[in-house]
């Protein structure tokens, strides 16, 4: 009767072993975060003030597409700045069972809600818009995250003009 209990609590012990140093298994990371800041770049201003006084826009709407491999739209997603002029997006890694592929997403500016400072510049990329780095700026431990560079929106005063041909020109001949 005593081998027999003290088979039990043998086995019990066992038991309660096996399931505490059940391995674990950690799930695939399962979103990628985009993080980024949207300013104002009044060319108006004096060198100084333009270069270092740039003002964060809250309510900046910021884009990301991501394409597939056969370049067709397999994600789209927007975000509004807040008071900073920042922006953060988390997109989904797996979309109807197909692994998105970071580096085929393109993160541009869509629109700016401010009165005068509403037209988008091309620093960093932010008109054309960027892929996202080969690398993650941060990976630690379930986090993922891509920080850009900064984006600007400017005033139409500051905004290059465009090339245009018109039949005022003179083409060489001096037909009057």
């Amino acid at each position: 009767m005593a081998t027999v209990a003290l088979m039990l609590i043998a086995a019990s012990l066992l038991m309660g072993c096996s399931t505490q140093t059940k391995a674990t298994v950690v799930p695939a990371l399962q979103v990628i975060n985009l993080g980024g800041k949207v300013l104002c770049q009044d060319c108006t201003k004096g060198y100084g003030e333009w270069a270092q006084g740039s003002q964060p826009i809250k309510g900046c709407k910021v884009s990301v597409t991501c394409m597939d491999d056969r370049s067709r739209i397999m994600y789209y997603g927007s975000d509004e700045t807040d008071e900073q002029g920042q922006f953060n997006m988390v997109v989904n890694k797996f979309i109807n069972g197909k692994e998105l592929q970071a580096k085929s997403c393109l993160v541009r500016l869509v629109s700016s809600p401010h009165p005068t400072c509403n037209i988008p510049s091309n620093f960093a990329g932010g008109q054309r818009g960027v892929k996202l780095p080969i690398r993650p700026t941060v990976v630690y431990r379930d986090l993922v995250q891509y920080q850009l560079d900064t984006f600007f929106y400017t005033t139409p005063r500051c905004d290059k003009p465009a090339d245009t041909h018109d039949s005022f020109e003179c083409h060489g001949n001096n037909n009057y």
